[in-house]
């Protein structure tokens, strides 16, 4: 039920205005030059948004002399009903439409324009809670590398000179009764951005109902997924492309100017236009940007260490004792057989292998490991301050706490309404109870992907085992040689496939069990969607690494009394050790799946928009249902044509997923590949410049969202974090030979000669065949007890455990505590605004009004049955604003039949 309210029932914080309105204000105007064939065929009615649908054009057999005839196509029963009763609906909620059709070969494409007038742009600004411009604020943008190097006298390489900078402004919730206190209310053709009138838009299209609404017939996404719309975009503001006889950079517009000074593979060494992009995209995509660009510049420092580690491990190549005791042993060491039907082997025939293993087990991946984690702590410290400054400068500090108004799909599904206790407003509410029922059974199904995922974990196991087995059998001497290595390999790169597969099963389960759950805001939404998919994509991912780093040959036995898992023996590590069997396994998993997203990021959209302009030629447009355009206009591809051209923007998800799982792989196990910094920086850079191609010139133009933060990611990142310390903590103790190296050293006065035969035992007599005396790596006497110094070195590595995370977390703590999470010039400016806003209250007089309503008008909060939707589901707000003229249409009409 929607409920009026007087002048004196208005709470917005306003702040008194010193200054004339900005006539500038607007996206109309924000790029220095607007397209105008956005608009409809009168020239004047601008574009918000496009519908989209295709229909299969049926042929008439040709008459004797006559040309085969194209025939309209007959409307599908069910789609027609629902596509015409969506449509009507949308005029009766005040939006304009015009069609346009267009017809290709085997196709009738109908294209459906999208306005939305000015009374309906109030009354839905209100609702969502829109800010607009009060005052504009001098803009000072700059960072800590531009201050040092300007104070080291360098030059400035990263810097440019971005036209058309978007101005700040203080801002607050739009109110139809203050319309003269905003900017550049005068002019009505551009007071709202143009990102504002697509999230306007968007909220109707994606609230209105189509059939029936407990069937969940709501919505223009599941129009789109029941194929009724092809598609439903705002436009792009004209071409990407800078014209070759550009001279003045003020007159581009503003995807020109992205795509000059960003998304070009020069601009790899600049700045982000994250201003720009935020002006164009909205906040929700500028944040990804920002903490992707922030993420890569971090990555630096960590991959100059990483790579003096690993030629510091180049060096112990070559001078480490026990290597060169390995090496020429000859034939003094002859191991046991590594599986039952294996041969004896000389240990000097790992030699190579060995020495490829001390590039990532040496001492100095003890501190890369301590220095990563300190690393890990300090970058997500000072993002944090920088998505405080980021926050407040884009006006969404309070975003999630006060201004987030409800999803779409909640508004018009919810059964209930209950009374926002922060806001005040009747807003649609579902029962928690029925919620955590939902959420239980999304986290069964997260139980059972695990449970999948584990099993084919142990089926790759058995395949490594049984491929050397079948290997050994062969004869082939070369093969035989490197059997464990060939069947290590071939495993990685099988768990790689069967990640991929698994992932993109799990994620469509994801997406339906989280709409299903009913969440208010699109926040909470995305925060459970992520949970659910992060949980099962970081056992997917990491459960392989895990296995080799903690579990691999820990319970193999000895021989004559080895321990079998479905009677196959359990798995040893090679004879390199399981360290460099970790390297290979992380190189595999993180670089490949790197190159494979980054060729299919580089090469399917190619491929698709060639597929698109083949499909979509340039076609004939025909009479629609309204006006046609004039005739000038039909000699070049319209922009919504030339859009739909390009592909749907599937959102920030697999981009944040990607970065995040990559951090997982550089910091949960960096003491196994100290080179994952550098490659993770590599990749990176690739990264933005090809996600900044896809959104400004391949992708179909997102509708702009609000986002206060990165969301759940950054917990997500904590946790990876934490995780990290106590992985390497247990990876130096148990995987490396750091710790019995320095045991030996200790016992041996410093020296490592002999180390080779402290850490190798003699088989039992009862093992050996042939009367062959072999050894195998473990420290147990003659009858295989466990000798002394197997539980002395167990004290010493429990005790590192112990000791190394008391010290990094301590370190880390203090970190926090150092590092303020808001900068104190940004602290300073939030308490200006807020005193400001007081002040401006106060000279209103309508603080103490407030007060007497909330003291005289509390209302309990009271849980109510929702009345059927009459037409557009919305939540009861206080307002003074009309909303646009609405019939009534009945809503409890019968479903097509399909």
């Amino acid at each position: 039920m929607v409920k009026k309210k007087g002048e004196g029932d208005d709470s917005a914080t306003l702040i008194a205005m010193e200054s004339q309105p900005d006539k500038n204000y607007g996206s109309l105007n924000v790029g220095g030059q607007m397209s105008t064939r956005n608009v409809f065929s009168n020239g004047i009615t601008q574009i918000d948004f496009v519908l989209v649908w295709e229909d299969s054009l049926t042929h008439s057999s040709p008459k004797d002399g006559q040309a085969e005839d194209k025939v309209s196509p007959a409307p599908h029963d069910a789609h027609w009903k629902w596509r015409e009763n969506f449509l009507s609906r949308l005029q009766a909620a005040g939006i304009q439409l015009e069609k346009r059709v267009v017809e290709e070969e085997k196709t009738q494409i109908t294209y459906v324009l999208l306005s939305a007038p000015w009374s309906v742009l109030c009354y839905y600004a209100e609702e969502i809670s829109l800010r607009v411009p009060l005052q504009v604020v001098p803009l000072d943008i700059s960072n800590w590398t531009e201050k040092l190097l300007e104070k080291l006298s360098i030059p400035n390489l990263m810097a440019q000179d971005v036209p058309n900078q978007p101005a700040d402004f203080y801002t607050c919730q739009f109110r139809t009764n203050k319309l003269e206190r905003f900017l550049g209310s005068d002019n009505k053709d551009t007071f709202f951005k143009n990102t504002q009138r697509h999230q306007i838009v968007y909220e109707i299209l994606a609230r209105t109902p189509y059939g029936v609404v407990k069937r969940g017939e709501v919505g223009i996404d599941r129009l789109i997924s029941e194929k009724i719309f092809s598609a439903a975009y705002p436009l792009h503001e004209g071409p990407y492309k800078v014209p070759k006889d550009h001279v003045d950079p003020q007159s581009l517009s503003l995807r020109q100017i992205l795509h000059q000074y960003w998304a070009r593979w020069a601009c790899w060494k600049k700045y982000q236009p994250l201003d720009h992009m935020r002006e164009y995209f909205g906040e929700k995509i500028a944040l990804y940007f920002a903490w992707l660009g922030f993420y890569t510049g971090w990555l630096l420092p960590a991959a100059v260490v990483g790579t003096v580690v690993f030629l510091f491990g180049i060096w112990l190549m070559v001078t480490d004792v026990p290597a060169n005791e390995i090496c020429n042993s000859g034939d003094t060491y002859i191991m046991c057989p590594l599986c039952n039907i294996c041969s004896y082997w000389n240990l000097s025939s790992i030699c190579i292998t060995y020495k490829a293993g001390l590039l990532f087990d040496h001492g100095g991946t003890v501190f890369f490991s301590i220095f990563m984690s300190l690393w890990a702590v300090t970058f997500l410290e000072y993002w944090k301050r920088t998505n405080a400054v980021l926050a407040h400068r884009w006006d969404c500090s309070e975003f999630e706490e006060v201004e987030e108004r409800p999803r779409p799909e909640f508004t018009a599904m919810a059964p209930m309404t209950l009374r926002n206790p922060v806001t005040g407003a009747e807003e649609p509410y579902f029962p928690e109870s029925k919620r955590f029922n939902r959420t239980i059974t999304g986290c069964m199904v997260i139980i059972i992907m695990i449970t999948v995922v584990l099993v084919f974990l142990i089926a790759i196991i058995l395949y490594r085992t049984i491929l050397s087995i079948i290997i050994y059998r062969s004869q082939n001497a070369f093969f035989i040689f490197s059997a464990g290595r060939i069947a290590s390999l071939t495993g990685s790169v099988l768990n790689l496939v069967v990640i991929l597969l698994l992932s993109r099963v799990y994620t469509y389960l994801a997406q339906v069990l989280t709409r299903w759950e009913m969440h208010r805001t699109q926040t909470k939404y995305e925060d459970a969607f992520i949970l659910k998919v992060f949980i099962f994509q970081f056992v997917n991912f990491y459960s392989s690494p895990v296995y080799i780093a903690f579990f691999k040959g820990r319970f193999v036995g000895y021989p004559g009394k080895y321990h079998t898992l479905l009677g196959i023996r359990n798995e040893d590590c090679g004879p390199g050790g399981c360290l460099i069997e970790l390297a290979q396994e992380l190189l595999v998993i993180m670089v490949g799946k790197q190159v494979i997203n980054n060729v299919q990021e580089f090469m399917v959209p190619k491929l698709k928009s060639w597929w698109y302009k083949r499909k979509f030629h340039s076609g004939k447009e025909v009479d629609g249902n309204l006006e046609v355009p004039e005739e000038g206009q039909q000699q070049s591809t319209m922009p919504w044509e030339t859009d739909y051209k390009l592909l749907l923007c599937e959102g920030l998800f697999n981009e944040y997923l990607e970065m995040v799982l990559q951090f997982g792989f550089i910091t949960i196990f960096v003491a196994a590949c100290p080179l994952a910094p550098l490659f993770a920086l590599l990749n990176n850079w690739v990264e933005i410049r090809l996600d900044a191609q896809k959104f400004v010139c391949q992708y179909q133009r997102p509708v702009a969202e609000r986002a206060q933060d990165i969301g759940i990611w950054f917990n997500i990142l904590q946790v990876i974090t934490h995780l990290a310390v106590i992985s390497n903590a247990f990876l130096i103790a148990f995987t490396s030979d750091f710790l019995p190296r320095l045991y030996y050293r200790y016992t041996a006065e410093g020296s490592l000669k002999g180390y080779v035969n402290f850490t190798l035992s003699i088989a039992p007599s009862s093992f050996n065949q042939n009367h062959t005396q072999c050894r195998y790596r473990g420290l147990r006497d003659h009858k295989g007890h466990l000798l002394p110094e197997y539980f002395h070195l167990l004290a010493i590595r429990l005790a590192f455990v112990i000791i190394f995370e008391h010290v990094v977390f301590f370190i880390g703590h203090m970190i926090d505590m150092m590092v303020p999470d808001i900068p104190e010039e940004v602290e300073i400016k939030i308490k200006r605004e807020h005193y400001m806003a007081k002040e401006a209250l106060a000279e209103n007089q309508s603080l103490g009004m407030k007060v007497v309503l909330e003291e005289t008008e509390k209302v309990a909060p009271e849980l109510r049955r929702r009345r059927k939707p009459e037409l557009l589901a919305s939540p009861t707000r206080d307002s003074d604003s009309p909303p646009p003229l609405l019939s009534p249409i009945p809503e409890d009409q019968r479903r097509p039949s399909l």
